[in-house]
């Protein structure tokens, strides 16, 4: 049986010391800013990246993976006989999954498989580490397809952003118009739902936003154990760590993580997004 290889996708923004230790393969999708191109996460990181934007005239805009570059790296994995898995940001939000689908159809008898995740950011990164893991202790690329649908119901993102307007600009949220018009200091509650960015609720400070955020994650996680918890932010470090202590305590993990919005991802919430994401009852 061929060990598998995992790949997933810089959207993601899986912390360097998780992708060295579950040997991944992460594949960055693309910032378009002006005249220059970035690699999200090689050329530009998520510091410089933010200070950047709050001080921009312009906006950048991103783009997926490319076809070519998936057909690469599956060579280069098939190669050395491994089989592949690649576990990518929702099709509902990036084209990235379509690139993957493109290139395997490339390379029609080898043993890959492209998972649309239907999720992004740490909850991606949960679905791709629960996959590794099992694909490290010699899972068969079909058992790591099984993982990963099995893992999807165990997961769950919210989060919040400072303004509407990145979201707005981006067109990824069907109700950022009509928000915009409401009061300036409401905190809308968002999650990814069915591959989708959707409006929970809203509400008027962002002391009750990070609360919420922690009720709406009780309620997923429905006391299932265990429970692994990330929190993640765009420019809003010392929200983020106030809102790990507090699931920290409320949760009682068996592990955290703490990390940044992508870029990718960060071009379309903006700066002083605020985000925690759970995977429980998997072990």
């Amino acid at each position: 049986m061929k060990r598998v290889a995992v790949i997933t996708d810089s959207s993601a923004y899986l912390p360097e010391d998780i992708v060295q230790s579950l040997d991944l393969h992460v594949v960055p999708l693309t910032l378009h800013w002006g005249e220059e191109t970035y690699r999200d996460g090689v050329d530009i990181r998520a510091e410089e990246f933010y200070e950047r934007l709050a001080e921009a005239d312009s906006l950048p805009t991103t783009s997926q993976t490319t076809v070519g570059e998936f057909e690469r790296l599956f060579k280069e994995l098939l190669d050395q006989d491994f089989a592949v898995i690649a576990i990518l940001i929702s099709s509902g939000i990036s084209g990235t999954v379509e690139s993957a689908q493109q290139a395997k159809e490339l390379l029609p008898q080898a043993p890959i498989a492209v998972v649309d995740s239907r999720l992004v950011s740490m909850a991606l990164g949960f679905m791709v580490m629960a996959v590794a893991r099992a694909a490290r202790d010699g899972a068969s690329l079909e058992e790591c397809q099984v993982i990963a649908e099995a893992v999807y119901p165990k997961i769950g993102v919210y989060f919040t952003v400072d303004t509407l307007k990145y979201l707005n600009k981006g067109g990824r949220i069907n109700t950022a118009k009509r928000l915009l018009g409401a009061a300036l200091n409401i905190k809308p509650i968002m999650e990814i739902r069915d591959g989708k960015i959707e409006l929970v609720e809203s509400v008027r400070s962002r002391k009750k936003a990070s609360q919420r955020l922690l009720e709406l994650t009780e309620k997923g996680i429905a006391g299932r154990t265990p429970v692994r918890i990330s929190t993640f932010h765009a420019a809003a470090e010392s929200g983020n760590q106030a809102l790990m202590a507090e699931a920290e305590a409320r949760f009682d993990p068996v592990e955290t993580i703490t990390t940044c919005v992508s870029p990718v991802v960060g071009a379309h919430t903006g700066p002083g997004t605020l985000s925690i994401a759970y995977m429980a009852g998997v072990d």
